[in-house]
């Protein structure tokens, strides 16, 4: 589970850049990865692209405590979506009185 989700921050920069982000993170390994702001393949240790180690780690630890407690606590309380008609458009009003 750990290793799919890893991917995931580096999908939604590509998304937020307007590109494919499953392509980007295929064809991302190693030091190389997507450079969103020039929109290139780099060495993002070469360019000083890095994640800093404690926000890397925060966002691993946060994420995984999320889904012990979902695992554990066998529930979830989510909002239903419900489709809901368009409001009505509203009619034309009567102006002032003896205007008309």
């Amino acid at each position: 589970i750990l290793r799919s989700v890893l991917s995931e921050p580096l999908k939604q920069i590509a998304e937020n850049a307007g590109q494919d982000g499953a392509v980007i993170a295929a064809n991302c390994s190693g030091n190389i990865g997507y450079n969103a702001k020039t929109g290139e393949y780099v060495d993002m240790i070469k360019e000083g692209i890095i994640d800093p180690v404690k926000v890397t780690r925060l966002a691993l630890v946060n994420g995984a405590s999320v889904g012990t407690m979902l695992i554990t606590t066998e529930a979830v309380v989510a909002e239903i979506k419900k489709d809901e008609p368009a409001a009505p458009i509203g009619g034309m009003s009567g102006g002032m009185p003896g205007m008309m």
